[in-house]
């Protein structure tokens, strides 16, 4: 719908009611004086979840994260659970990152719930995100919440809803809890706090998820081995540096050294542009560090540690960055390999990626006769399977972007067990004579050397979401032909549901719910997928590319002919 000015000023005058604190009004009043354009930001729109629940910049508004905004969905969630938990007293518990106003917003939130007789369980102080998907199921509560916005600039803040298994929210439950929420009136809030409800919690929960962490992460290095493996570790001023040196410590590890000048918590990042181990740039510090060392892994986890980049040692012994579909297929490969060899593979298995991941992971499932499973962007699909098949085995499983979940403990990416995972894979293949750079290298020679790059375009404001928007409908009213001089021959619609093959017109049914997604294939098996972020302001290009290698000793050739095929996409979709 369209919001005209009169829409938008019936919301800024509904926050200028004496409901709304001081503090409030006094900032919408010099918006209105000072940046009227701001405001107009702060109120066409409300927050929306999306892939990764509510994100938003801090500030007043509907269309920003603060106190209302958080409280009026923590009621909608309340009802929800009051409704569909009868003669229970639902039980919620909620962490929160080192971003600003976290902690406060944290309070709010379990103010909200304690008002409505949810008991609450609130961390004492900052942990990381996949601690709170396992302090769900540890305390048995009906719901959790986290309060981070990621690797977001410093000026966003978030909310992530937890369900009772520890995963995010998915269908039926996101959809309820939305329309709840938006039968909820500002003033409906219940902000007074019942604060014989609220238990601070810490010590009942951080050993036991520590000890989790080891059992599934740490399995195939000997002692040995981690003695002869040099870390070196960021927490890019994060939550992770309350639990990953411990985890890496009671595995083992001993030889960790930490980049000081990260470690402390700060939401303002002060030592990166980005907090985002996606980006190189976030690692330079701990690159540094590692050559000082002589290092055989660098790894940098974002702000509410479910992701991590890594570096490791190539075969000239540069350390070498690597990306989410590198690090991916070879943290299931090793999962794989070991489980076959420990206990066997007994065919009900499965690993899982999303829709926008390399399709490498498919090969390497079925070459092991394990079940591969592809769901959307997000790491609460992979969860939903997890307890959609119940009967099934998940072994591992990731997406491009960084984070990877190691067995089913814990519900969504979680970076502490990977951060040891990649530690167990560098110290066990060096240990047998090889790497993890050369593992990566035969994998690429047994299934083919797939090259995979994102390409995203930050759109901002109302004018942003508009161009993202008509840029998915013009990719479906004319979809290329072809694609860097080869014919598109089949174009999957994720909004409709439809695969259609161009050559033959047949069409089938795919069988995943419905999203923003556009994907294309050619001719020769290259990938070229179209989505709009679900927390961020952009469109993102995904573009997956693949040849045989017939050896290792090609890999510089094909990866240099595959690199001149990307960028030749790029440059056919404008994308340069």
């Amino acid at each position: 719908m369209q919001i005209t000015d009169s829409v938008i000023d019936t919301r800024v005058n509904e926050w200028l009611t004496p409901f709304f604190d001081a503090t409030t009004q006094n900032e919408i009043q010099s918006l209105q004086k000072s940046n009227p354009e701001e405001l107009k930001e702060s109120f066409y729109k409300d927050l929306e979840f999306g892939t990764g629940g509510m994100r938003g910049i801090m500030g007043v508004g509907t269309n920003r994260i603060n106190k209302y905004t958080l409280g009026k969905s923590t009621q909608g969630l309340s009802n929800y659970l009051i409704q569909q938990f009868p003669g229970e007293q639902p039980k919620a518990v909620i962490a929160y990152d080192c971003r600003h106003n976290s902690d406060t917003l944290a309070q709010v939130v379990a103010d909200v719930f304690s008002a409505n007789n949810i008991k609450v369980y609130l961390f004492s102080s900052l942990r990381p995100t996949p601690e709170l998907s396992f302090a769900v199921k540890e305390l048995g509560c009906h719901c959790g919440i986290v309060l981070t916005a990621s690797h977001n600039p410093p000026e966003y803040n978030g909310y992530k809803v937890y369900w009772q298994d520890g995963g995010q929210l998915v269908p039926p439950q996101d959809g309820e809890i939305i329309s709840e929420i938006n039968t909820i009136n500002y003033a409906d809030i219940q902000f007074e706090a019942n604060t014989d409800l609220i238990q601070k919690i810490d010590s009942e929960i951080d050993p036991v998820f520590i000890e989790n962490s080891v059992k599934n992460g740490s399995f195939a290095a000997s002692q040995e081995a981690k003695d002869n493996t040099t870390i070196v570790f960021t927490s890019l001023h994060g939550t992770s540096i309350t639990a990953v040196p411990d985890t890496l410590e009671k595995a083992g590890y001993k030889n960790v050294h930490i980049v000081k000048e990260q470690a402390e918590p700060d939401g303002n990042f002060p030592t990166v542009k980005s907090p985002n181990p996606e980006e190189p740039e976030a690692l330079e510090m701990a690159m540094n560090l590692a050559k000082e060392v002589d290092a055989d892994i660098v790894i940098g986890t974002d702000p509410d540690c479910d992701r991590l980049g890594i570096a490791v040692r190539n075969a000239d012994g540069q350390l070498q960055l690597l990306n989410g579909n590198q690090t991916m297929i070879v943290m299931t490969w090793f999962l794989l390999e070991n489980k076959k060899k420990q206990s066997g593979l007994k065919g009900n298995e499965f690993v899982a990626s999303t829709i926008v991941s390399t399709p490498m992971m498919r090969s390497l499932a079925e070459s092991y006769g394990v079940e591969y499973k592809e769901v959307l962007t997000g790491f609460k699909w992979i969860a939903k399977l997890i307890k959609d098949f119940p009967e099934k085995n998940f072994i591992g499983g990731g997406e491009e972007s960084f984070g990877y979940m190691v067995g089913d403990f814990v519900r969504d990416k979680d970076a502490v067990t990977s951060t040891l995972l990649a530690c167990e894979i560098v110290a066990y293949t060096k240990a047998n004579g090889s790497s993890f750079y050369n593992t990566l290298l035969e994998l690429y020679s047994q299934y083919g050397f797939y090259k995979e790059n994102l390409v995203s375009l930050v759109k901002k404001g109302i004018d942003g979401a508009a161009e993202i928007k008509q840029t998915m409908i013009d990719l479906r009213n004319d979809p290329p032909k072809f694609i860097n001089e080869e014919k598109v021959v089949l174009i999957e619609d994720y909004q409709t549901s439809i695969a259609k093959n161009t050559q033959d017109q047949k069409e089938h049914t795919i069988d995943i719910p419905k999203s923003n997604v556009l994907i294309f294939y050619t001719e020769s098996g290259s990938k070229i997928a179209a989505r709009p972020s679900g927390t961020e302001p952009k469109i993102k290009f995904y573009m997956s590319v693949q040849e045989p290698l017939a050896n290792v000793a090609d890999f510089s050739n094909v990866q240099q002919k595959l690199e001149n095929r990307i960028e030749a996409i790029k440059k056919d979709l404008k994308l340069t």
